[in-house]
C-alpha cells in the first residue's frame, strides 16, 4: 500500500509552501480513522520539507514544530472520529457492517480484547504499534471511555508516534537533499523498525511506572466513610 501512495508525494509536494500543513492535517486525519491509510507517507516527507525550508514560513525548526501539531491534531480529530461514530452507533451495528468501515470482526475483537485486558493505558500504547494504532479507538468509544483521559492518551501516543516520523524525515534531510521521496520513506521507515524494540522497552517501562504510581494513589487516597 506504501508503494502505491508514493507515487502521490512528489505531486503533493509542489503545493506544500501553500497546502503543505493542510495537508498534513487532512491525510493524519485519514490515517487516524479506519481507513486505512499509512502515516509514514505523510510524517517523513512533511519532516523533510521543513528541513529543506520547503513549507510555509521557510524556516526549519517553525516549519517542523507546526507539521508536528498538524499531525497530533490530525491524529486527534481522526480518533474523534472512531470514538463517537462507534459510540453512537454501538457494537452490533460494527460487527454487522464491519467490512464498509475497512475492518473485519476479527481485527475488532482482537482489538477490544486489547482495550479489555490493559484498560485506558492501551489507548496510549497502542497508538505506537503497527496494525493496532488506527483502532484502538473503537473499543474505546464502544466503551464509553472517559472523553478527557482519551483525549489525554490518545495525544500522548499519537504525539511520541508523530514526532518520531517527523524528525526522521529532518534527520535524512539533514544527511542530503538529492533522495527521492521514495526513498526517503522507505529508508525512513526501515530506520524506525531498526529501533523499533527500543521504542518497545521504553513503552514497556512507561507503562509499568503508570501503573505503580496509580496504584500508590489508590491506596494513598482516603475511603469515604459511611455516615452515621
Amino acid at each position: 500500500m506504501t508503494q502505491f501512495f508514493i507515487q502521490y508525494i512528489e505531486w503533493g509536494v509542489q503545493y506544500a509552501a501553500a497546502w503543505g500543513f493542510l495537508f498534513v492535517l487532512v491525510f493524519m486525519t485519514i490515517e487516524s480513522s479506519f481507513i486505512p491509510f499509512p502515516s509514514e507517507i505523510v510524517m517523513i516527507p512533511a519532516g523533510f520539507l521543513a528541513y529543506r525550508g520547503d513549507l510555509l514560513f521557510h524556516t526549519p525548526f517553525l516549519d517542523l514544530f507546526i507539521v508536528i501539531l498538524c499531525g497530533i491534531l490530525g491524529s486527534l480529530i481522526g480518533a474523534y472520529l472512531n470514538y463517537f461514530l462507534f459510540l453512537k452507533l454501538g457494537r452490533p451495528f460494527l460487527y454487522r457492517h464491519a467490512k464498509y468501515f475497512f475492518l473485519s470482526p476479527p481485527t475488532i475483537t482482537r482489538a477490544e480484547e486489547i482495550f479489555n485486558r490493559h484498560g485506558e493505558i492501551a489507548t496510549f500504547v497502542c497508538r505506537l504499534l503497527p496494525g493496532i494504532r488506527q483502532l484502538i479507538s473503537i473499543p474505546a468509544g464502544l466503551a464509553r471511555m472517559p472523553l478527557f483521559r482519551f483525549t489525554l492518551f490518545t495525544g500522548l501516543g499519537a504525539g511520541i508516534w508523530t514526532l518520531i516520523l517527523a524528525f526522521t524525515g529532518f534527520y535524512f534531510a539533514s544527511l542530503t537533499d538529492g533522495m527521492s521521496y521514495a526513498d526517503l520513506v522507505i529508508q525512513g521507515g526501515e530506520s524506525i523498525r531498526t529501533y523499533f524494540p527500543a521504542l518497545i522497552l521504553s513503552l514497556i517501562l512507561i507503562v509499568v511506572l503508570y501503573v505503580l504510581i496509580h496504584r500508590k494513589i489508590m491506596r494513598l487516597r482516603p475511603q469515604n466513610k459511611p455516615f452515621k
